[in-house]
């Protein structure tokens, strides 16, 4: 179980890093107009999309094998509440692809200001997911 635990924090800290970086890459796409940076912002997004969905797959893969594992740990309400919030992080996965879809296809709607906004969700997720998983509130 240690193993699994181990891999599972490492396939996180790739997963997370993905998407500290991703929404800030979008804050800087979003203020581009010239066709160097577009293109290079378009590159680096799709390539941190695909390292960071290898680093979700991996979360979700050895988490779902912990809970295999040892399946009493579903009876508790701080495991429930933060597979709630794995759920939340994995529609903002979903979502970041969306957004890069939409730059890719030169459909973007938003402004810098609201992918500065946008870039705070994962913080938020980490920290109580953090906390539900050390702390393990009764």
């Amino acid at each position: 179980m240690l193993w699994l635990k181990a891999f599972h924090v490492i396939a996180v800290v790739t997963w997370f890093a993905g998407l500290f970086y991703l929404p800030r890459l979008y804050v800087y796409h979003a203020d581009a107009d010239d066709s160097i940076s577009l293109e290079r912002f378009r590159i680096m997004e799709r390539r941190l999309f695909a390292i960071m969905t290898i680093g979700a797959v991996a979360s979700v893969g050895l988490g779902a094998a912990m809970v295999a594992a040892a399946p009493a740990y579903l009876t508790m309400g701080w495991l429930r509440i933060k597979l709630l919030l794995v759920l939340l992080l994995i529609a903002y996965h979903v979502s970041c692809y969306k957004l890069m879809r939409d730059f890719a296809e030169n459909r973007n709607s938003h402004s810098a200001k609201w992918y500065r906004g946008f870039n705070e969700v994962p913080s938020l997720l980490l920290i109580a997911i953090v906390l539900l998983a050390v702390v393990k509130p009764g």
